[in-house]
């Protein structure tokens, strides 16, 4: 791989190029770490951004002696800390031994090697010596000593940037650190809007674009999960940036719990965006030679509009996040039995249903909740790690053998984290599970969370999911979640500002030991559904239940909003029922496989009550998901509508090439003598003709491309229609 990284000793700056995009930085005169550029790919220095004025208020540094147009409350920087004179928001503060609050991070060194950096112990983004360059910029406060070294990855065909630090006590007493933020971007310039990804239960990633203004606009999670209510992505965008044109730039933090996301306009209309470890319920101890990583933040920036913004992101989360046997191929389609029967079911109507979901073509059939324990609703049993023979009728090895012999896989649902205090475990171990001193403990749907920043707690859990795993040829599993944290206060632990995050770590190591052990396991992350879709999961998890919403409609808007940062490889999507289960409303057999064709396709329903229509129709969906399921897992994804605000939901995934293209799209509204509705495709080869495979019709690219195709007028509700056109030489 050629370089990309580049230090200049004349000007001391460091640049970092990708295919098309550069990002430079400065060590200035008395050794901070000044940022000078992120965008479209430039050459030279630009160090003549910079401007320097009495600043009036704005403090100065020492080094700086009577020369008041220094500033750092006006400087744009890689590491603004709390205590150096500038007052916006910091990425790092520490609390030192003395007592003292402050740091002063000056460069020491730095190194650039090939390959990218690992973060012990949390996710990351990776890439072999011929992929990726690393970057390490070593930093040192000199009255503390303590010492900080930046972590930049850089995947340059990818044009994906990515940010970590770790950092060092190399002081003689115990420190703190009260906030530490992977990752900084500034501008000096320039008006931006804020995309951020909002949402609730049942409802998530839906997206919010508002004017950057002055103050700090703030999104998170204090949850303990990354959450339903904001993801932990933001996006900055030009004003006038759309889908397919300006300059726009993302951040995804690679973390499941807690996060601080913030944007600020300062008083000289400069943007500063951060984004790492929210600062709520979070002081974290190191004692001296201790260290600390702060989890990864991925960047990327696209002069060319969201599109490609978004298929920046998802080429760098499918090919060099995920891992394992299910990274990128075909997943199974399966049933899962929640829908079917909720708690109510035997080991034969389990078999039953495997039966049903053979015959129509499916690979697996999922147990899901109730299972185990005296598990027969979600007050009790959770935690009781073992099968309730008694309700299956069997064991767990009999059913799976059973299954396996109509050429069926099967798969598990657990919940590893909670409790019910109505079960063994809790009985035996009260202990091990959430609850501040002398208070009840909050519950969250009957549950307790345990404590898994405690080793000895993880270790107990995963050898009781392990003991399961190991009664039969089980080869899904779905990691379920579902209640945020409250009353996190550890009983084996002096400093309760560790916890949170030692939570987080001990879930990683638990995953991490899993996917190390059943390399072969498809794990399906799940937290209610969309709580904990974030990339910190999907480097144990290479697919994630969207939502627990399947109404096909608010799917279509879900997986919209999921599709900003988010491959469809990523998504398990499902057909269920009608009335839907979430909102009641009914919508074609037709329009739920579509809908469910922009993710990983799988079933939510009771087969066995099916008519020969529907099963039919089954049939017919998953021979057409097969035909199109490398397009959906590895094509170029576009987003064709808005769904918030257009009549029709439509998205296409077209091959790199431009030789495939799938076009799917859902009538939204209906209404009286409704004009036509018009779909325009993107990113076909220009000058040349497509062929629709249904209608033999023949297409010019540029007319798709400008005027669109129109959709068919046919009369009832939320009517989709899939196209599928084939490039064809004139």
């Amino acid at each position: 791989m050629s370089k990309c990284i580049f230090f200049s000793e004349q000007d001391r700056t460091f640049t970092i190029h990708t295919r098309n995009t550069t990002y430079q930085m400065q060590i200035d005169r008395y050794g901070f770490l000044l940022h000078l550029y992120y965008g479209r790919r430039s050459e030279g220095c630009m160090d003549y951004l910079l401007t320097y004025a009495d600043r009036g208020f704005s403090g100065n540094p020492y080094d700086a002696g009577l020369d008041r147009t220094y500033s750092m409350d006006a400087l744009p920087q890689e590491l603004p800390c709390q205590g150096t004179g500038d007052y916006r928001s910091p990425a790092v503060v520490i609390k030192n031994a003395d007592g003292s609050y402050g740091c002063d991070f000056r460069y020491q060194s730095h190194n650039i090697s090939d390959g990218k950096y690992r973060i012990p112990g949390l996710p990351a983004v990776y890439g072999e010596e011929t992929e990726a360059q690393t970057l390490r910029i070593y930093m040192k406060d000199p009255v503390t000593n303590v010492k900080m070294t930046l972590l930049y990855g850089v995947l340059p065909e990818l044009d994906i940037i990515t940010r970590s630090a770790c950092i060092e006590n190399a002081c003689e007493g115990k420190i703190h650190l009260e906030k530490a933020q992977a990752a900084c971007l500034d501008w000096v310039s320039g008006e931006y809007d804020l995309i951020s990804f909002y949402g609730r239960h049942v409802m998530e990633r839906n997206v919010q674009r508002t004017k950057v203004s002055h103050g700090a606009q703030v999104i998170g999670s204090r949850r303990g999960t990354s959450s339903h209510q904001y993801n932990p992505m933001l996006i900055l965008a030009g004003r006038d940036t759309t889908e397919d044109t300006g300059v726009c730039y993302s951040m995804s933090f690679l973390y499941s719990g807690n996060f601080k996301g913030e944007v600020e306009k300062d008083q000289y209309g400069q943007t500063r965006a951060l984004l790492g470890l929210s600062d709520e319920l979070f002081s974290y101890p190191l004692m001296p030679g201790e260290t600390f990583y702060v989890p990864e933040v991925v960047l990327s920036c696209s002069g060319s509009g969201l599109a490609r913004l978004s298929q920046n992101l998802h080429l760098c989360f499918r090919t060099h996040l995920c891992r394992g046997k299910y990274k990128d191929c075909a997943r199974p389609i399966l049933l899962n039995s929640w829908e079917a029967s909720y708690f109510e079911f035997t080991g034969e109507s389990i078999y039953q249903l495997a039966r049903q979901a053979a015959d129509l073509g499916m690979d697996m059939i999922v147990m899901d909740d109730g299972w185990f324990g005296k598990r027969d609703n979600d007050d009790k049993g959770l935690g009781d790690w073992y099968v309730n023979e008694e309700k299956l009728g069997e064991s767990l090895e009999s059913l799976v053998g059973r299954i396996n012999a109509l050429g069926i896989k099967f798969g598990i649902w657990f919940e590893p984290e909670a409790v019910n205090e109505d079960s063994d475990l809790y009985r035996a171990h009260p202990d091990w599970a959430f609850a501040a001193p002398g208070r009840p403990p909050v519950r969250g749907r009957n549950q307790l969370i345990l404590d898994f920043s405690r080793k000895d707690v993880v270790d107990a859990i995963f050898e009781a999911v392990c003991r399961i795993l190991d009664q039969g040829n089980i080869e899904y599993l779905k990691w379920d979640m579902n209640r945020s944290l409250a009353d996190c206060y550890s009983r084996c632990t002096e400093d309760q500002g560790r916890v949170m995050h030692d939570y987080v770590l001990g879930l990683y190591d638990f995953l991490e030991r899993l996917v190390q052990k059943y390399p072969d396991i498809l794990l399906e992350g799940c937290s209610g559904g969309g709580g904990r879709f974030d990339p910190g999961m999907l480097y144990y998890t290479p697919q994630i239940w969207c939502s627990d919403n399947t109404d096909a409609l608010d799917r279509i808007r879900i997986q919209y909003g999921t599709s900003f940062g988010y491959p469809a490889s990523a998504v398990a999507s499902h057909v269920s029922a009608v009335p839907n289960h979430q909102t009641g409303r009914v919508t074609p057999f037709k329009t739920r496989g579509v809908t469910a064709m922009a993710g990983m396709l799988g079933y939510e329903l009771d087969v066995r009550t099916l008519s020969d229509v529907e099963r039919e129709q089954v049939r017919r969906q998953i021979e057409r998901y097969r035909k199109f399921e490398p397009l959906i897992r590895s094509g170029l994804y576009y987003r064709l509508t808005d769904p918030f605000q257009d009549k029709a939901g439509a998205w296409e995934f077209i091959k790199e090439d431009g030789s495939e293209v799938l076009v799917s799209a859902v009538m939204l509204e209906l209404h009286g003598n409704m004009p036509a509705t018009y779909i325009r495709l993107k990113g076909l080869t220009p000058g040349s003709l497509y062929e629709e495979q249904k209608s033999k019709k023949i297409y010019g690219a540029d007319a798709l491309m400008e005027a669109g195709i129109p959709l068919p007028e046919e009369m009832g509700e939320y009517r989709a229609r899939q196209m599928h056109f084939i490039r064809i030489d004139k």
